[in-house]
């Protein structure tokens, strides 16, 4: 394990998650609302649906709910800021006083502007703050969490032979970047979490690689996010179908967290949970 200053907390809205009180990752429950999403689009997409979902997977542990209303799985037609709007404003409305922290998994400035206000606690984004206004977005608020993602290219061609000379070097160079422009734009570092982008814009290779090594983004000092669960990278290893992937999503979780994730996101909380803290009992 890479020897590296943590921060011991991170600042999350109305939250303050102290990492030296927990061993075990925080879990961030996947919420879509969606038609499209790769693993389960349209589940959720009325506003009542999502909120059920949300609602179970609060009472089976999750400390997080990221909720999204626009695909980005490789290929993905992008929205509409106001249908983006309408999906994700309701289900926040409805879940903000629920007990745990909301996260937006969003890239609009507008979309954070509204959310933040609508009191969601971080802003989840795959372009890690580089779309026009979203820093200032984020500025408006004094305390909200920010995740800030690697990804290669964009979500329509992200997938098309991407190339790294080494993949975890780059990763973590970009990230350096993302977190000094932020800290530059004047916001604290104890708000600050990153995420490789398991996925994005990276092959099968890279994205091993990624999960072998991933004790070393802990090098930048930052909580670090893995974001595995159901993704092609276990369908390609274990030849499963999406819904097949509880599995290989649990046994990656447990791997991040051996390799120092503070953070795991998640489709199946319940089972996500359970084996976190099974992790968490032997780390003695």
């Amino acid at each position: 394990m890479v020897n590296t200053n943590l921060p011991a907390t991170w600042r999350c809205g109305r939250f303050l998650f102290d990492f030296s009180k927990r061993k075990r990752p925080l879990v961030m429950g996947i919420l879509n609302a969606t038609p499209d999403s790769f693993s389960d689009g349209g589940k959720f997409r009325t506003a009542t649906d999502a909120i059920a979902q949300a609602e179970l997977m609060i009472k089976s542990g999750a400390d997080i709910i990221d909720i999204g209303g626009e695909s980005t799985r490789p290929g993905a037609t992008p929205v509409a800021l106001q249908e983006e709007l309408d999906r994700v404003l309701p289900v926040i409305e409805a879940l903000k006083h629920c007990g745990v922290a909301l996260s937006i998994d969003t890239y609009k400035a507008e979309t954070m502007r509204q959310a933040l206000r609508a009191s969601v606690d971080c802003v989840n984004d795959i372009w890690a703050l580089r779309q026009e206004g979203a820093i200032n977005s984020v500025l408006e608020s004094s305390d909200c969490g920010i995740v800030l993602m690697h990804m290669q290219r964009d979500p329509v061609t992200m997938q098309f032979n991407p190339e790294y000379k080494d993949v975890v070097t780059e990763v973590i160079a970009f990230l350096q970047e993302r977190t000094d422009s932020l800290m530059d734009a004047g916001i604290d570092k104890d708000r600050i979490a990153i995420d490789p982008g398991f996925g994005f814009g990276k092959s099968l290779e890279h994205n091993l690689q990624m999960l072998a090594h991933f004790d070393l983004f802990l090098k930048l000092n930052y909580p670090v996010l893995a974001g595995v669960s159901r993704k092609s990278m276990l369908g390609k290893v274990t030849g499963k179908e999406t819904n097949e992937r509880v599995a290989a999503s649990i046994a990656a979780a447990v791997m991040a967290a051996d390799r120092g994730a503070k953070i795991v996101r998640a489709h199946d909380v319940s089972e996500t949970v359970d084996a976190l803290k099974l992790w968490e009992a032997v780390q003695f």
